[in-house]
């Protein structure tokens, strides 16, 4: 009888070594990948977040100043506006002040409201804070300001850090005036403000961007009368005129 032996083998259930390196590496260069574009959309979203919140503090503290301007012509109250601009420590900062008096039953004049916004310049921020104060009788909030002592409706309150430039200006026929100590109200003013990154220039004096300005045009004394100009109209025969009617000769 004839014995057959079969000889079994033990089939490989492992990977090489080999492989086992060329998966990691084929791992870390999908990772490295991955991890790449994370970061540049993580970077842009961020620069996307920081574009807006630039344009939306300034719009937000703008937006307050006319609404303590919107009240400067009100009956029975005589109301001054100052201005005063001024560099600290090579920044343009400004202070603007709207008082408001009245006469009580005495006849004595008496502060009414008195609003400022200045800003100052702070070591630990490295730029300008701007500040908000109120006081006088007329109160804001009720019930928070009944409870304020005489002095702390003084403070200066911070609004907002890290201001590189606030000008403010009253626009007139020649030059916009940088001062103004008048009685009478400016017909409006030019508040500019920036948070962009300043440089130095010729005189030594700190200045930002153009383009990194935000501007607003605030109306202050609503009561003048508005001129109008009118342009002449051009002959319509004239190259470039397109959409005139040419003058017609009688």
């Amino acid at each position: 009888m004839k014995i057959i032996s079969y000889k079994i083998c033990n089939r490989r259930t492992g990977f090489s070594l080999a492989e086992v390196l060329v998966a990691l590496t084929i791992g870390a260069m999908v990772l490295v990948a991955v991890l790449s574009i994370y970061s540049r959309v993580e970077t842009s979203a961020a620069a996307i977040t920081r574009k807006l919140d630039s344009s939306r503090l300034p719009s937000e503290v703008l937006q307050r100043i006319v609404e303590d301007l919107d009240r400067t012509a009100a009956p029975g109250v005589d109301t001054k506006v100052t201005i005063e601009n001024k560099f600290e420590n090579g920044f343009s900062t400004a202070r603007l002040t709207v008082l408001k008096t009245i006469y009580n039953n005495k006849n004595e004049k008496q502060t009414f409201e008195k609003i400022v916004w200045q800003a100052n310049y702070d070591n630990d921020a490295n730029g300008l804070v701007l500040y908000r104060s109120h006081s006088g009788i007329a109160l804001e909030d009720k019930l928070l300001d009944e409870k304020k002592e005489d002095w702390e409706r003084e403070l200066f309150v911070p609004i907002c850090a890290g201001v590189t430039f606030f000008k403010i200006q009253v626009p007139t026929d020649e030059a916009p005036l940088d001062n103004w100590t008048s009685d009478s109200l400016p017909r409006g003013i030019v508040v500019t403000i920036s948070f962009a990154g300043p440089f130095k220039t010729l005189d030594g004096s700190l200045d930002v961007p153009e383009s990194e300005k935000i501007v607003r045009h605030i109306t202050v004394d609503k009561t003048g009368a508005v001129k109008f100009t009118f342009a002449k109209k051009e002959d319509g025969n004239k190259p470039g005129n397109v959409g005139q009617e040419p003058n017609q000769s009688k």
